[in-house]
């Protein structure tokens, strides 16, 4: 089944008692059983909800995966992935990261005696030096957040097996459309389900994916015991999004590449982060393992104080100063003292998070109105 087709259809059957087409939202905390133990699948909400399973059912199929699990928030399934460690275990990740994760990872897991090691990940090989006893679990974004590196998926899942290592990629910023971990080797995909998988901006929901059963059954328990679950409100939200995220992301993919057309000539601009762009570090593993390049583009200002960035970032009247992104609606950010705050001052600038950096998630907009609004904000 082709990927359109499983965003409209995949994990959804039409209602055996009504035959109503859409998934109903089954708004119910509890299940009726004919006696003890004997019921038909649910016994409570936490645990499985009807519309929750169909939509786990479809994100499954998304990334290829056999499994999928729906979480309240993209920090409910990282914490859920997590909880999979114990005290005096050590994760290498990535030193560009998305904020949350990073103050999760420092500020909660960290207290729980579990070591984290933040590294350049563009050369897989820097893996290899970090690896000891304890390492048990490696902990990847591509591309990252917000300086839109490329980290080569196979071969960093290559090294993971060879030492028996599980491998996460949180995929938000590719979407499933364009980039597949499970097939490139990853044992888990995370999604920030609030991004391009719900696509509206209406929804707060996370995922994990993953083919080993027995993995799944672990993370289950956690999901289950934790209770970071989805209402069935926003699970039916989530899968009325799904059916046009081929459509949505083609749009984000066409509009993103005009826009860093636009902005890599632009004379304000002083550097711009997009992997589309062939001098982009790691440009050809982004090809090879990325079907496009996305709607995700940051930029530095040339020659720009703190106050002078953060006036370009007021000053914009279509794309709307806000965080978050993956949705319809185009989005500025400032990473520094949004979505990045909680990264020490050193850290972030080690890997580019700079004051006057800003990072665009683009729209489906008309893009004339995207470049006007670009214009007149950066005059």
């Amino acid at each position: 089944m082709k990927f359109a087709t499983k965003a409209i259809h995949a994990g959804q059957e039409p209602d055996p008692t009504t035959g109503a087409v859409m998934t109903p939202i089954y708004q119910t905390s509890t299940y009726w059983q004919k006696s003890p133990g004997n019921h038909q699948g649910y016994e409570y909400s936490r645990g499985t909800n009807p519309t929750r399973k169909a939509l786990e059912n479809c994100l499954a199929a998304l990334e290829n995966a056999q499994f999928g699990l729906a979480f309240s928030s993209g920090m409910g399934a990282t914490d859920a992935v997590m909880k999979l460690l114990s005290p005096g275990d050590e994760v290498i990740t990535g030193d560009d990261l998305y904020g949350g994760s990073y103050r999760m990872f420092t500020k909660i897991f960290a207290n729980y005696g579990i070591w984290f090691h933040f590294i350049d990940l563009s050369n897989p090989e820097n893996i290899r030096e970090y690896i000891n006893a304890n390492t048990k679990l490696i902990w990847l974004e591509t591309p990252t957040n917000p300086t839109m590196q490329i980290v080569d998926i196979a071969a960093v899942t290559k090294i993971g097996k060879e030492k028996g290592l599980l491998t996460v990629v949180d995929n938000t910023f590719a979407s499933p459309y364009l980039q597949n971990p499970i097939d490139l080797g990853a044992d888990i995909v995370m999604h920030s389900v609030t991004k391009y998988i719900g696509g509206h901006s209406d929804v707060v929901m996370g995922a994990l994916m993953m083919n080993d059963e027995d993995l799944y059954k672990r993370l289950f328990f956690i999901y289950n015991a934790c209770g970071a679950t989805p209402g069935p409100m926003d699970s039916f939200l989530v899968l009325r999004g799904i059916k046009t995220l081929h459509l949505r992301m083609k749009a984000h993919c066409e509009n993103g590449r005009i826009i860093a057309g636009f902005l890599k000539t632009h004379p304000k601009v002083d550097k711009i982060y997009w992997p589309g762009f062939a001098d982009h570090p790691n440009h050809e593993v982004a090809k090879k393992q990325m079907r496009d390049f996305g709607g995700m583009i940051s930029i530095t200002l040339k020659d720009a104080d703190l106050e002078e960035t953060f006036r370009v970032a007021s000053s914009f009247k279509v794309f709307a100063l806000a965080e978050s992104l993956g949705g319809v609606e185009s989005l500025i950010n400032h990473p520094v003292t949004m979505t990045h705050a909680s990264i020490p001052k050193e850290a972030r600038e080690k890997v580019g998070v700079v004051d006057n950096l800003l990072r665009l998630s683009v729209g489906v907009e008309d893009v004339e109105d995207l470049l006007d609004d670009l214009k007149q904000a950066l005059s």
